[in-house]
């Protein structure tokens, strides 16, 4: 396996496993009376985490290489979103959105990694800039719900 491959397999399973995340998180706070907007919100991530799974997906076929179909729960620990599945038990809204936070900490990191490396083709890579920055503003508006609830 290439290590262009490699990395966009990890990069698809990091994005399923976003998916997972931002759809059980939203579960969770559409139970809370004040966070219904939050929760729509987090179900629009998880249906981009889709989207953007899907796309690196497509550029990895092109490139001839075969790609995972969803994360994984062992490697969901390895990949940041365990936490929410640790918070879920219960509705507490700031604890969901920290364990959101961390999930997409993980997730910035890995698309950051993935940028750094030389060996992905210019299509390859076009596509995970783009995603990054996607990553990045998702990253942003929970870390701001972090930062407002904590006041």
């Amino acid at each position: 396996m290439s290590d262009e491959e490699s990395i966009v397999k990890e990069l698809i399973k990091t994005l399923e496993d976003g998916r997972d995340g931002f759809a059980k998180a939203a579960e969770r706070l559409e139970k809370t009376d004040s966070a219904g907007d939050v929760a729509r919100r987090f179900r629009e991530f998880s249906a981009q985490r889709r989207t953007m799974a899907d796309e690196l997906r497509r550029c990895a076929r092109l490139e001839g290489y075969e790609t995972p179909q969803g994360g994984t729960v062992a490697g969901a620990a390895h990949r940041g979103w365990i936490a929410v599945k640790d918070v879920l038990t219960g509705d507490d809204a700031s604890a969901v959105i920290s364990a959101a936070e961390q999930g997409e900490d993980h997730a910035k990191s890995k698309f950051r990694d993935a940028l750094s490396e030389q060996t992905l083709s210019a299509d390859v890579r076009a596509v995970v800039q783009q995603q990054a920055t996607q990553i990045n503003t998702a990253h942003d508006y929970v870390s701001g719900l972090k930062k407002s609830s904590a006041r």
